[in-house]
């Protein structure tokens, strides 16, 4: 008999539910938050009065684009953390009010550990490209820059994690350095396909074993424009193409660089690429160019934050019977 899950994420800033049979997506709704880049960032009070505007239209535009009645549903599965306390109150109450309105099991999940999962989502049921077990999965967002070794859907282990900014953050700031709209990310990958990756050296940090530290880049690549502006008031306009693709290579040379030497260190080749950063051109070519790694990256619509990869963490846990109760409470931050 088939199982179907209603995922509710909301963990940011998107407001997202999709409904899940088995392992097969029936809907993906997510609703974007744009108030927010006026403001150069992620504004929290704004977001959680959005969320409350959004979750029920989502949610019923996703059932409704699934073809499906809610008493269809064997269970609703939602993001518990870690992200911003007041989106993530509004995904955890509206869950809960479903669960107990329709007697369904609650399943929490883990925002990060849904990025990994994301990768066992199908659109059909032929659908097979996805990594065998043991793999070693990139996850690597605005908030998290992981290693982590993947043993079975449920059992993960960091090998290493940032120790103070993520990819992502590193992106964004040194974005907003520029005079760059937020989010900065985005427009430094399209910058940088028109530049040159060589025309300048940043700072890479020497960290041990497999952690990140993104930090030190941020730091030179500030006081690099300072002292270049000085000399030249309009050097970044001048050389934003050339910055942007300098700026990535750095970047994605100190994910790859870890990354290789785990997976020199443990043998495995299955390679797995997640989160908001792996829509990044220049990482996802790096990845894919890397000789005896087979690789594996999610569709654009699965990478950033959305509701079908707590749908697919959901089924899974539902098949290890792991439910939560109604005391349950978001997290804002938490160990992987």
């Amino acid at each position: 008999m088939s199982i179907v899950i209603l995922g509710i994420e909301s963990s940011c800033d998107d407001t997202s539910a999709a409904i899940l049979k088995d392992e097969v997506i029936l809907s993906n709704i997510i609703s974007s938050q744009k108030v927010h880049s006026e403001y150069g960032g992620v504004v929290p009070e704004l977001a959680s009065r959005t969320h409350q505007q959004n979750i029920i239209p989502v949610v019923d535009k996703a059932i409704k684009d699934a073809g499906i009645k809610p008493d269809d549903i064997d269970a609703i599965a939602f993001t518990r953390g870690p992200g911003l306390m007041g989106s993530l109150l509004v995904g955890t109450s509206f869950a809960k009010g479903f669960a107990l309105a329709r007697n369904l099991p609650l399943i929490e999940v883990n925002h990060l550990h849904a990025h990994v999962l994301a990768h066992f989502i199908k659109e059909d049921e032929n659908d097979t490209e996805q990594p065998g077990f043991p793999f070693l999965c990139l996850l690597v967002s605005g908030g998290n820059s992981q290693i982590i070794l993947v043993e079975e859907h449920l059992k993960m282990k960091i090998l290493g994690q940032t120790i103070d900014d993520a990819a992502g953050e590193a992106f964004d700031k040194c974005a907003k350095i520029m005079g760059l709209p937020y989010p900065g990310g985005p427009l430094i990958d399209k910058y940088a396909q028109k530049g040159n990756p060589e025309r300048f050296k940043f700072n890479k940090p020497g960290i041990k074993n497999y952690d990140y530290s993104f930090s030190g880049l941020k730091t030179s690549f500030l006081y690099f424009l300072r002292d270049e502006m000085k000399k030249d008031s309009s050097f970044i306009e001048n050389n934003k193409y050339d910055l942007c693709a300098s700026l990535q290579k750095t970047i994605v040379d100190i994910l790859m660089d870890k990354l290789i030497k785990a997976s020199k260190d443990t043998g495995i080749t299955q390679i797995a690429l997640a989160g908001g950063v792996s829509a990044n051109s220049g990482l996802r070519n790096t990845i894919q160019n890397h000789k005896g790694w087979k690789t594996f990256i999610p569709k654009f619509s699965y990478t950033t934050d959305n509701a079908a990869m707590i749908a697919i963490t959901g089924y899974y846990k539902y098949l290890n019977k792991e439910f939560t109760d109604q005391s349950v409470a978001p997290f804002a931050r938490t160990e992987f």
